[in-house]
C-alpha cells in the first residue's frame, strides 16, 4: 500500500470513528448540523476503511475504482452543502429555522443523499467492465457505455451535479452569512469575535472543499474537452487525474478536523483521556454543535 494513501487511511479512519464516537456518546439529541456532519464522517469513513483495497488493486494493476468511492464522491458534497444550507438558514432565516430544521426532516434529507449517491454509482454496477491496455499494461476497470456521447454525457453530469452546483450553493450561503454577521455586528446584534470566528469556519470548510475538489472536476473536464477533440493533452491528463484522486482522499482528514475537532464536543471529550475517569466526561458532557457557531445558537434563542 503506498505511504499517502496508508497515512490517509489511518488518520481518516482516527478522526472519523473519534467523531461518529462522539456523537454516539452525546447525552442530548443530535442537532440538525450533527446529524448532517455525523454522516458526512460515516461516508468518508467508508471510504477510508476501501481505500488500502484499492490501492492494493491497483498496484495489482488493476485500476478499479470501487463502488464507495462513487458514492463518497456525491455524499461527501452534498452533506457539506445541507450543513452550510442549515447554518445559512439558521443565521439568516432564524424564524424559517425553527419551524423546518427538525431532526426528521435532517435524517430524511440524509437518506435522500444517500439514495442518490447509491444512483450517482449505479452505472458502475452495470457498464464496468475490465479491458487491457497493452500500452500501459493494466487492466482497466472501465464503463463500458453501449454509445460514445454516454461518456461525454456522464462527466458532464459529474462536473455539473458534484461540483457546479453544490459550489454555488455553498458559496451562497457564506456570502450572505458573511453579510447578514456583518450587518449584525453593526447593528450592535452580534460580537465581532462571535463574526470572526464563524466566517474563518465556513471560508475555512469553502476552502477546503475547494482545494480538494477543483483539480478532480478540471480533470473530468480536460476529459470532456479532449473526447470532443477542442483540447489535445493527454499525457497532461493522465498525470493530472492521477493526482486530483489522491487529493480528493485527503478531504476524509480535513472534514473532521474543519467540522468537529475544533469545536467543543472533541474538547470535552478529551477530558475522559486526560482524567482516565467517565465522571469527568459526565460532568463535562459534550455540548451542541452550535457552540462551534455561537452566532446561530444566538438566533434560535431570539
Amino acid at each position: 500500500v503506498p505511504p499517502y494513501i496508508l497515512v490517509i487511511s489511518v488518520l481518516g479512519f482516527i478522526f472519523n470513528a473519534f467523531v461518529l464516537m462522539v456523537f454516539c456518546l452525546h447525552k442530548k439529541a443530535c442537532t440538525v448540523t450533527e446529524i448532517y456532519l455525523s454522516n458526512l464522517a460515516g461516508a468518508d469513513l467508508a471510504l477510508v476503511c476501501g481505500l488500502p483495497f484499492w490501492a492494493e488493486y491497483v498496484r495489482k494493476r488493476y485500476d478499479c475504482p470501487f463502488i464507495v468511492m462513487r458514492m463518497n464522491e456525491f455524499c461527501n458534497i452534498y452533506f457539506l452543502v445541507l450543513a452550510s444550507l442549515d447554518c445559512y438558514v439558521a443565521l439568516v432565516h432564524p424564524l424559517f429555522h425553527e419551524l423546518m430544521s427538525r431532526p426528521f426532516n435532517a435524517k430524511l434529507g440524509c437518506l435522500f443523499v444517500w439514495s442518490f449517491g447509491l444512483a450517482f454509482a449505479f452505472p458502475n454496477f452495470i457498464y464496468n467492465k475490465l479491458i487491457f491496455n497493452p500500452q500501459s499494461n493494466l487492466t482497466h476497470c472501465l464503463l463500458a457505455f453501449t454509445s460514445p456521447d454516454q461518456y461525454l454525457l456522464y462527466d458532464v453530469r459529474v462536473i455539473i451535479f458534484n461540483f457546479i452546483i453544490p459550489v454555488i450553493i455553498i458559496l451562497f450561503c457564506a456570502v450572505r452569512i458573511t453579510q447578514t454577521l456583518r450587518k449584525r455586528r453593526m447593528e450592535g446584534l452580534n460580537p465581532q469575535r462571535t463574526e470572526q470566528k464563524t466566517t474563518t469556519l465556513i471560508l475555512a470548510v469553502l476552502l477546503a472543499f475547494l482545494i480538494c475538489w477543483v483539480p478532480f472536476h478540471v480533470a473530468k473536464l480536460l476529459h470532456v474537452l479532449q473526447y470532443t477533440h477542442i483540447l489535445k493533452c493527454h499525457i497532461i491528463l493522465v498525470i493530472i487525474e492521477e493526482l486530483s484522486v489522491y487529493l480528493t482522499f485527503f478531504s476524509c482528514v480535513l472534514n473532521p478536523i474543519l467540522y468537529v475537532i475544533i469545536g467543543k464536543n472533541f474538547q470535552a471529550f478529551l477530558s475522559f483521556f486526560n482524567t482516565n475517569s467517565l465522571k469527568t466526561v459526565k460532568r463535562q458532557k459534550p455540548e451542541s454543535f452550535f457552540q462551534v457557531f455561537p452566532a446561530v445558537k444566538m438566533n434560535q434563542d431570539l
